[in-house]
């Protein structure tokens, strides 16, 4: 962890642990006024910066899989508290003392933009096996993660076994997920290959989810009648303003509002503001 500790200091990618140095005086050893922080030399980096940064790493980034932890019981992992007042009955400043080093792992350097996709780590059993009826059949231990992926893209039927249906599939697309990341996560945990029947499925789903495209938002604008919609669509500085939807609705992107707004007035035409 020294390492770690130098290169934040050296970066400027100290955390701030206390707003200002009044308030070192309220953090203490034992007792608040002889254990005090806040005497100059009894607040060193590792003491609170330090600390901090242990406890982020081993509460959070070690919880949420971004790093690789090796922690050793805490007591008597560290010593450069020992000169502060109180801390002569203290095994260890901390929990978080017998940190002893991380690893960052390939979801961590995903997380931090490293890496441009991520891939989980395959174990060696392959505990999968998916059916000709589309059912998932768990027939080894599945871990919390894998189960947490297979709940997203298909619906939990009993303890061991999924169903995949369009639905289902199409829902998770829907939710921003990559059905190619779903079918990769399955061939890599089944042992005898995906069936010809999920083949076809993920193959429909993919043609229906090609079909429908989101263009964003527009104004909607309605017209008193066809004609009036007919002369502002072939208006030379308004036809690439806006889009004709029926006989008399016109469909204006926020972007293109002012500048179509403008354009309608010269044509002797306004659009009240609601």
């Amino acid at each position: 962890m020294g390492v770690l500790f130098t290169r934040m200091r050296h970066g400027n990618m100290s955390p701030t642990v206390v707003r200002s140095d009044r308030a070192l005086w309220k953090l203490y050893l034992v007792d608040p006024e002889y254990g005090s922080l806040g005497y100059e030399g009894y607040h060193e980096w590792e003491l609170l910066e330090g600390r901090y940064t242990l406890a982020v790493l081993f509460e959070y980034a070690g919880t949420l899989g971004l790093v690789d932890l090796k922690y050793t019981p805490a007591a008597e992992a560290r010593y450069d508290f020992r000169d502060n007042w109180g801390a002569d009955d203290l095994d260890a400043l901390s929990r978080y003392d017998g940190l002893q080093e991380i690893r960052l792992t390939a979801l961590g350097a995903y997380a931090l933009g490293l890496v441009d996709t991520y891939r989980p780590p395959v174990t060696g059993s392959r505990p999968l096996k998916v059916l000709t009826n589309l059912d998932i059949v768990a027939t080894g231990d599945v871990t919390a993660a894998d189960r947490l992926v297979l709940s997203a893209w298909a619906e939990q039927t009993a303890d061991r076994v999924w169903a995949v249906s369009a639905a289902g599939l199409l829902s998770a697309l829907g939710n921003g997920r990559a059905l190619r990341e779903f079918a990769d996560f399955l061939a890599e945990r089944t042992e005898h290959g995906l069936p010809d029947a999920f083949r076809v499925l993920v193959e429909d789903v993919n043609r229906r989810s090609a079909q429908l495209t989101d263009l964003g938002q527009v104004r909607l604008i309605e017209c008193a009648d066809p004609a009036l919609a007919v002369l502002i669509t072939h208006d030379r500085a308004l036809r690439g303003l806006c889009r004709p939807i029926g006989d008399r609705h016109l469909a204006v992107r926020p972007d293109q509002e002012l500048k179509f707004r403008k354009a309608l007035l010269r044509l002797g035409h306004v659009v009240p503001e609601r």
